[in-house]
């Protein structure tokens, strides 16, 4: 009895690892497994410089705001150097009013008079992003409640 089980189970085994391998496999790209991933058309950011254009609407309550200008050129965000900081640690830039970096950003140290980034809010672009016109690579159906 127990050598027929022992076979019985032998047999299922093989069966399954056999339809398994003969199962194909799609992606949700719609192009084959095996196909070679193509590089994405680029795509320019929308704005213009900074200060050219109206801040974007919220679409959610908590929603960190959306850059509405080109970060084109801009120098890579580090810990040490971030030009995001050149315009928004003022209120104010070149006479014109900005969107200033919020309190939950900032620590004050003891003997400084300036605000400083705090070490886990300097990478701007974690959540602040800029806009591209991009088709949607899958179907969205949110529709945003910007009530506040």
């Amino acid at each position: 009895m127990k050598t027929l089980v022992k076979l019985s189970l032998a047999t299922l085994l093989s069966v399954a690892a056999c339809w398994g391998t003969a199962q194909t496999l799609s992606s949700i790209r719609g192009s084959d497994v095996s196909t070679v991933d193509q590089a994405p058309e680029i795509k320019n950011y929308q704005g213009s410089k900074p200060g050219g254009q109206a801040l974007i609407q919220r679409t959610f309550a908590q929603q960190p705001p959306l850059i509405p200008h080109k970060v084109d050129g801009f120098d890579d965000i580090t810990a040490e150097e971030n030009t995001c900081l050149d315009c928004h640690i003022h209120k104010e830039v070149r006479g014109q009013k900005i969107p200033q970096i919020k309190e939950s950003h900032l620590i004050k140290p003891v003997n400084a008079d300036a605000p400083q980034v705090h070490n886990s809010r300097w990478q701007c672009n974690s959540c602040h992003v800029p806009q591209i016109d991009a088709k949607p690579l899958v179907e969205n159906v949110f529709k945003g409640n910007a009530k506040k």
